[in-house]
């Protein structure tokens, strides 16, 4: 954080001052949203492998709800009532193919039909083969992406591109990541520039340059440090206090990058945030597949987040929000989406 940041803690907003040691100095009342997204803890993220099925039974249904008519249909269809047996038949076997798929309920099959219809009929549903990058003005411009590949390759994929793009914008970004996809959120920020510079061959010096001076290593270089002894928990049989390895840890930590970037210590902390917090080999294969075109980018401009984003956009509001207002917000959120689709 720097100074001027506004955070979140326990449903009170602080605006970040400086710190001293392992202290945080900060003032509270402050009326300005939030620019430091909540965070989730290092939760048990979703697969890699898991999200690709995923993308790959979305991509079956959306293909369904594509599928052409024949021709001795269309002459059915032309009448009312046998359009909408026809459209009757096809939503009750779309129904049938996600009960028998994921093994479930007829009603859970009708939730999850329609849940990906309304994507379909306002949107573009994303898929393994196909990355939606949904763009939308709310209090900053936010770009979306539905990337459904799990949260590991979601985390290295988004740091990246928000480097590059602060890179290229010489300005901050805010990020938001989830199972689903993340988001960038800022004022002129150039994405799609961004992601025709980030390829398999520079991904690992760019995610190096994006996580140096990032907490997350910091913490990962204090446990590895602690393991190897160069720092001790206790000493003379007293037990020094978290605070004061990490302390410690920032002390080595600045002594070490005077001597080289490659020390041992160092190198395996940035191993354990790219290959065990993050997934940087699968991440890898997402980009060949982009620049192979087995992964297409779709670029889409809403007035409204589309029913997949709006878990990923009440994420960064989750601590301001109480449990009945977020339920009325995705009501409200379900009829302007709904009005919108029944426009076209």
């Amino acid at each position: 954080m720097k100074r001027g940041d506004v955070f979140v803690l326990g449903g009170q907003r602080y605006e970040f001052l400086f710190t001293r040691g392992m202290t945080a100095y900060v003032k509270s009342s402050v009326m300005r949203p939030p620019t430091i997204p909540s965070w989730f803890s290092e939760m048990l993220p979703l697969s890699f492998d898991l999200a690709l099925e995923i993308g790959r039974f979305r991509r079956l249904v959306e293909e369904k709800l594509k599928a052409g008519k024949s021709p001795e249909e269309i002459l059915e269809s032309s009448r009312l009532q046998s359009h909408q047996k026809s459209e009757e038949k096809k939503i009750s076997e779309i129904r049938e193919f996600i009960k028998n798929y994921c093994y479930v309920k007829e009603d859970v099959a009708r939730e999850i039909y329609d849940y990906i219809k309304q994507q379909f009929d306002y949107l573009e549903v994303p898929t393994d083969k196909k990355i939606v990058i949904e763009r939308y003005k709310g209090e900053k411009m936010h770009y979306l992406f539905h990337s459904m590949f799990g949260r590991r390759v979601n985390d290295a994929l988004s740091r990246a591109v928000g480097f590059l793009v602060a890179r290229l914008g010489g300005r901050d970004v805010e990020l938001g990541i989830n199972d689903n996809g993340f988001y960038l959120a800022g004022d002129g920020i150039q994405v799609e520039k961004a992601m025709k510079n980030l390829s398999r061959e520079n991904l690992q010096e760019i995610l190096g340059e994006a996580i140096e001076n990032t907490e997350v290593l910091k913490r990962r270089f204090r446990h590895c440090a602690t393991r190897s002894l160069m720092i001790l928990r206790n000493y003379k049989g007293r037990q020094k206090t978290a605070g004061r390895q990490q302390l410690y840890s920032g002390f080595l930590l600045a002594s070490v990058r005077k001597l080289t970037k490659n020390f041992p210590i160092l190198k395996e902390a940035r191993r354990e945030v790219l290959e065990d917090l993050m997934d940087i080999e699968s991440t890898k294969l997402v980009l060949d597949g982009i620049k192979k075109g087995e992964i297409k980018l779709v670029y889409k401009e809403t007035s409204i987040p589309s029913p997949f984003a709006l878990g990923l956009v009440i994420e960064g509001y989750a601590d301001l929000i109480k449990i009945e207002d977020k339920m009325n917000f995705l009501r409200r959120m379900h009829k302007l989406i709904q009005g919108e689709i029944e426009k076209r």
